[in-house]
C-alpha cells in the first residue's frame, strides 16, 4: 500500500494579507522585551563642491526628563521596508519633505551601533530596548527644517560637532556616532 499526500489547504496559495509595518504599542512593547530591533541612524551633512563635509546637522530635542539634548536622525526599520526607504522616511520625518537627501545607490553603513537597555555594555544605550542600528552619513542639499518633536536644527562644523560641550549634549551614545562619522569622512579633528 502506498501513502497519499494531502493537498494543501485552500488558503495555502493565497497571497498574505498586506502588512502595514506598524505595530500597536502593546505589540511593540512585547517585541522590544524579547528581540533586538533594527534601526537606522543618519548623520545629515552638508558637503562642498569637492564632496568634503563642511557641516553636520544636529536636532535639538527635549528628552523625557525635560532636558534639552542634541540628537541625530534615527528610527526603526519597518517590516518589509528597504534600508534606503527607512533612511529617506526618517530624514523626511525629522528634517522635512524638501531636505533632499542624497542616499547612495548602494547604501553602506559606516558602522553598526548596538544599543542595549543595560548601560555600559557598549557606548550606546536605549532604556527601552536592545536595538541594532546601521549608521549612515547622508548629504542633504535641500531646505531642512526641524519636524515632529524636534525644536531646532543646528548646522555645526565637524570640529564643533565633535567638541566636548556638544558631545555632552548628545544622548545615549550618539556623540560617539558623530565622532565615528567624522572619522569615516576624514574630518575628525
Amino acid at each position: 500500500m502506498t501513502d497519499t499526500a494531502d493537498y494543501p489547504a485552500d488558503d495555502f496559495y493565497r497571497e498574505p494579507a498586506p502588512v502595514s509595518g506598524w505595530m500597536t504599542d502593546e505589540d511593540l512593547a512585547v517585541v522590544r522585551a524579547q528581540l533586538p530591533l533594527v534601526y537606522v541612524d543618519a548623520v545629515p551633512v552638508r558637503v562642498d563642491d569637492s564632496g568634503d563635509v563642511v557641516a553636520v546637522g544636529l536636532l535639538l530635542r527635549v528628552n523625557p526628563q525635560g532636558a534639552m539634548t542634541r540628537a541625530l536622525v534615527s528610527g526603526r526599520v519597518m517590516y518589509h521596508e528597504r534600508l534606503r526607504d527607512a533612511l529617506l522616511r526618517h530624514i523626511e520625518k525629522d528634517l522635512g519633505p524638501v531636505a533632499l537627501p542624497q542616499v547612495p545607490p548602494s547604501p553602506q553603513p559606516f558602522t553598526v551601533a548596538e544599543y542595549f537597555p543595560t548601560p555600559g555594555i557598549t557606548a550606546f544605550h536605549d532604556p527601552r530596548q536592545h536595538a541594532v542600528s546601521l549608521a549612515y552619513v547622508v548629504p542633504v542639499t535641500g531646505d531642512c527644517r526641524p519636524q515632529q518633536n524636534a525644536l531646532d536644527l543646528a548646522w555645526l562644523t565637524p570640529e564643533e560637532a565633535c567638541a566636548d560641550d556638544v558631545q555632552a549634549e548628545m544622548m545615549n551614545g550618539q556623540g560617539m556616532l558623530i565622532k565615528q562619522a567624522m572619522a569615516h569622512v576624514g574630518r575628525l579633528p
